[in-house]
Order: C-alpha cells, then structure tokens, then sequence
C-alpha cells in the first residue's frame, strides 16, 4: 500500500528525547517573536526551504540585495508573499530577509540520501517523475533496459525514455570523507514488483558544492597506488597461544613472498590485542593494547616481533569465558592511524580489521564490558570508514556453551556493503584455522596483485564471492577519491532505496542530517532519559514514567506552548511528525501498557537508548565526523550525516 509522508525541521532538543531528532521549536518563553509557517494539516511542524544557486536575499520583496548563498542552505519560511518567501535561519530568531520563490526549494524533510558502495549491484539512475520510475521498474526486461539506460546516461546521449535525468558516479561517493548533500524532498513507501519487500522512493536534489571549483573528472594520479591495511585483533589469553602462533606464520609466508617486491609497498600490517578488564583481574596485564600501529613499512619485522609479544598470553584467568572482544574492535577502528597523519596524511584505502578469537565478546550489559557501544553500533561506524570487519571464530569444544551467542554476535559484527564476512573455525582445529587465515592474507594481497598486473597465487575459484564483492567495494571507493567523484549534477528526480534490478540491496540510505549542537542536546537529554528509566523501579514508579517523560520534553524544547498534546498514551503521538520518518522505532511505537507489561522490554529499549548515547558522544569528541556547512561557520553548526540505524 502506498503511503506519502511530510515532515520537517533540524535536530533540535525536544525531538531529541525520544526518537533522537526534533527542531527548534520558537523563541524563548515569554518572547513575542515571529514565528515560521506551520505546513498544512499540521500544529507544530514548520515550513522550509533550501536554496537555489545563487539565491539571493533581499530587504524586502523586490527591495535591495543583501546576501547570496550557496545551494541547499536551509531556511525557515515565515511569510510568503507574491512569489518572495519571508526567510530565517532559526525558528527561535526573526527573520533576515526575504528571497524569491523561484530561488527557493520546498524542504519537507530533514533527510538526505547518501549513496551506498556499487560493488555488486547496477549504477542507479535518477528519473524525473514518481511516475516514470514505477513504469521503469513494472518493465519485464527491466535488467536490460537499464542497462541500456546506464550506458546512455554515462555517454551523455539520454534520450528522454523514462525520464532518465542522471545516472549515479561508477566510483564511491563516501558522505563520511566528503560531505555531500542530495536533500530528499519527497517520499513514499511502496512494494518492488519484483518480490514485493518494502522499498521507499524518494524525490532528491541535488547539485555539486562549490561546482565551479570542483570539475567533474580530476586526471588519475598515476603515483596514488592502491594499497592496503590488514589489522589483526587478537584474543590474547590462555587459550590463544598456538593460534597467535599460527597467525605469525602466516604473516611471515606473506612477508616473505612480497619482501622487496613493489606488493611489499602497498600491504601494510597492524596489531591490536585484547583480554578483559583490568580492573577486575589487574594481573592479565591490559584490556586492550596496540602492538604495533599501522605503518608503510619496507620491513615488517616490527609486526612479526609484535606477534612474538601476542603470543605471550596471560595465564591469569578472566572474569567468565568472553572476553572484551569489542574494545579491541573498537580500538582498531578509532585509534590505529588509518589516515596515516603520523607520517604523510596519505589514508590507506582499502581497510581491513580481522578479529581472531575463541570467546564471544562481552554483552554491553556486562559490568566488566568496557563501552555500551554495541556490535551493530561498531560495524555501522567501522564501515562509515570504509573499514571492513573480520571475525575467525574458534569454536573451541570449551566455549561450547557460548557459540551461538558469540556466532550471532560476530556475524552482527562482520558485515560491510551488504556482505557477512564471519569464519567459523568448528572445533576450533589449528590447520583448519591457519587455511582460512592464510586464504584470506593472500586473496587480499592478490587483489594488490592484480591491480599492480600481477598474476594472483591463488586461483579465482579459491576466493569466494564474497570477498570479490568487498575487493570491488574497496577498489570503486579508491576510484572515487582519486577521480573527485561526486553527485550527480541534477535539480530533481525520482530513486528508489532499493535497487531497482536488485530490491535486495540497499542502493541510496536515507541520513538525517544534524548539527553538532543538535547532537550535543540529543545526548544531553537521552542522558536525562535513561536516567528516568533506571529510576523507575516499582509499579508506582513505572506508572508514572510516561509523565516524567513529557516534563523532560517540556524543559528541553524552548517554547512549551509550540508542544503537540503530552497526554498522549503513545509517546511517538506527543511529538507530531515522528511518525512521518521513514523508519521504524520501537520507542516511537511505546505505549505506557507495553511499558509496564515487559521488565524484558524495558531493559532491552534502556540498552539501546545507552549504546546510541555512547555513540554521539564518540561523535561529538570525533572532529573527522564533522563538516563545516558553509565559510566561517561556528563549531556549533557544523554537520554530521546520521545513518538511521543509530536512532532509537
């Protein structure tokens, strides 16, 4: 069944208590100040628009020229008048001047779409209409003619058929490295005809920041070769030694196959082990600890030596047979210098984290657990750096009792553009396990190989499918930084989440993008949130949860008077456009019966609400996360692309 949506407005404080989003909300109690427009049918959400190229700001409508901005600066409407719109750029604050209507971009949305890795599906094109994309997609010979259409749209022939407007860069416009933005405007929820799984087709815009200065090709640097990190993340406990042992084998095959040769430039190595926590059993030494950072190294006798020190393992035992498996993750991923600014501040480009272990990771909930960042949360932030995780795990016959959990811990955990990549070792066999690790240290080197027109060692029917759709990944996100891939240059069009020959993978994601004030509110008050909820211990104060809720909503938002009604049963309700978003929340659909019903269900939402809080704040203390919108901008206002999977 299809369904429209229409909702607005920035990050702001209110919103942010339980969907994690919202907007300003007016000015100061007590203020007479202007307000924005409100959209149609609605009682809180306002009117907004983002710029053309160019548009201009005026004093008044046809009055004197003030300013001139850039593309898709967002605005508040106040008044509109005779083709000129009245804009701000806060709800809280009057009004700066008025723009004409046709320089302007009806906003509907606080979403923009970002492109996901192409390895693996069709190059998506933009179309005109709603209409004409569904007529593309009900075409029984759809794969071909796409096809067709995609080669046309690249040569620059498009020849109107289905309303083709643009076709989506053959390399990998990552959002994390190079802020781009392709505001969606539009959206409607629907089912794909060809196996019928919810899809949403979107209406974005787009055009290319700073146009004149970026062109559309830059030339290849012939002197950027592609190369590779591989960072190890040991379990180095008791029952680790041989397989240490195995892995420094394996490094030291490798080693010596491409010592000297111009592969041995491009394949660099990295150590990080982990163990538990220290404070519990100071006598295991460290939690986590990087043996040897990633380097360009000539000699890797310093990773081999690192190797030597993994296999040192504690002989002291843990608390319990996991281990903390995710800070050592978490490590690699934040503290192993991906982007080489130790040296050159030439990044590696293609990453690769390879967890090895016989114990499932602690649960967040586990007091001996280190950070409340969870599997989901550390594999959505490892490959918004374009991190590829690993796991080999050893199923060892005395972590019996813990495998499936850890196996669906790590599958969770091993995933990047769309693919799982989770090696179970079954009895956790030592030839069993350094074939596998072998298998995968050299299938990653021949794709060096490869690119360098080098024969690989391996044979083609050696490397699974998998790995050659990460290897594509991998190299279509190196093309694209080399070549200044971007958006595509188009006003409008229609696409679709999915793509559209493949509904089953995930084509353009949807972002909410936030300031880092807003984020800073959103961690604000989802603190004050969970701590309500631990609060809420007896019946009596579990009743009265919902009602403390709406006073944490009242003191967030700067004008209580602009709230929806706080009496609603259903905490979404209260905040009108939560239930316009394109996604699903299980906060957004909690009511005080289901609240009360599940003391399961209440821990599993205070988790959650924990590990997103965890994560905004690594974000917030992060300045690679941020992007500055415009010249001069405060530090506050600078932006952030949120993927939807880290909302609540």
């Amino acid at each position: 069944m299809k369904r429209g949506y229409d909702m607005t407005g920035l990050l702001r404080s209110a919103a942010a208590v339980l969907a994690v989003i919202g907007w300003a909300f007016g000015a100061a109690p007590g203020a007479q100040a202007q307000t924005p427009l409100l959209m149609g049918e609605t009682s809180t959400v306002y009117q907004r628009v983002l710029t053309r190229p160019a548009a201009g700001l005026y004093d008044a409508p046809g009055g004197r020229a003030l300013d001139a901005y850039a593309a898709f600066q967002p605005f508040y409407v106040f008044q509109r008048q005779d083709g000129w719109v009245q804009v701000g750029p806060s709800a809280a604050r009057p009004p700066i001047g008025w723009m004409k209507d046709d320089q302007v971009v009806d906003w509907k949305h606080n979403i923009i779409a970002a492109f996901t890795n192409p390895a693996g599906r069709s190059r998506q094109l933009v179309i005109d209409t709603e209409d004409d994309l569904r007529a593309l997609m009900a075409e029984e010979n759809l794969a071909a003619i796409e096809e067709r259409l995609v080669a046309e749209a690249s040569a620059g022939t498009v020849d109107g058929q289905f309303g083709v407007v643009s076709v989506e860069p053959a390399e990998y416009v990552n959002i994390r490295d190079s802020l781009y933005v392709m505001p969606i405007l539009d959206f409607v929820e629907d089912l794909h005809p060809l196996n019928y799984e919810d899809i949403l087709l979107m209406q974005i815009a787009s055009i290319n920041k700073d146009e004149e200065r970026l062109p559309v090709e830059h030339p290849v640097d012939e002197d950027d070769q592609f190369d590779v990190g591989i960072v190890f993340v040991l379990d180095t406990t008791s029952s680790m030694r041989n397989y240490i042992e195995r892995t420094r084998k394996v490094l030291q095959d490798t080693v010596r196959q491409i010592a000297g040769t111009d592969i041995g430039g491009l394949v660099n190595f990295g150590v990080v082990g982990f163990r538990d926590n220290v404070d519990a059993v100071p006598e295991i030494g460290y939690r986590t600890k990087i043996l040897a950072d990633l380097k360009r190294r000539t000699d890797e006798t310093e990773v081999l030596n690192a190797l030597a020190e993994a296999t040192e393992v504690t002989t002291v035992s843990t608390p319990g047979f996991n281990e903390d498996s995710l800070a050592g993750v978490e490590d690699a991923i934040d503290l192993i210098d991906w982007d080489q600014l130790k040296t050159n501040g030439d990044p590696i480009n293609a990453r690769y984290v390879i967890l090895v272990t016989d114990a499932g990771p602690k649960d967040v909930r586990d007091p001996n657990a280190r950070s409340a960042i969870s599997a989901l949360e550390l594999q959505a932030e490892a490959e918004d750096r374009n991190i590829a995780l690993m796991s080999l795990h050893l199923k060892t016959p005395g972590g019996s009792g813990t495998h499936d959990y850890a196996a669906g811990a790590y599958r969770q955990l091993s995933r990047f553009a769309g693919r799982e990549f989770y090696f179970p070792i079954e009895g956790g066999s030592e030839q069993a396990f350094e074939g596998v690790a072998n298998r995968l240290v050299t299938a990653i080197t021949d794709h060096v190989r490869t690119l360098q027109g080098e024969e690989a060692v391996l044979d083609e029917s050696e490397v699974d499918e998998n790995l050659k759709g990460l290897f594509k990944a991998a190299e279509l996100a190196w093309l694209g930084a080399k070549t200044g891939a971007k958006a595509p240059d188009v006003i409008t069009g229609w696409v679709s989440d999915k793509a559209i020959e493949a509904p089953q993978t995930l084509a353009f994601e949807p972002r909410l993008l936030v300031s880092k004030n807003e984020m800073a509110t959103m961690a604000e008050v989802l603190d004050r949130l969970i701590g309500l909820a631990e609060q809420s211990r007896g019946a009596d104060d579990m009743q009265t949860f919902f009602g403390q809720v709406q006073g944490v909503i009242q003191q967030a938002v700067t004008d209580p008077q602009r709230l929806a009604e706080v009496n609603d049963q259903t905490v979404g309700r209260s905040l009108e456009y939560l239930t316009r978003l394109p996604y699903k929340s299980q906060i957004l659909q909690l009511t005080e019966d289901r609240w009360l019903q599940s003391a399961m269900m209440r821990r599993g939402i205070i988790d959650g609400m924990r590990q997103k809080l965890t994560q905004y704040r690594k974000w917030l203390f992060d300045p690679s996360a941020w992007t500055e919108p415009y010249e001069g901008a405060p530090d506050g206002e600078y932006v952030f692309a949120m993927p939807f999977e880290v909302l609540p």
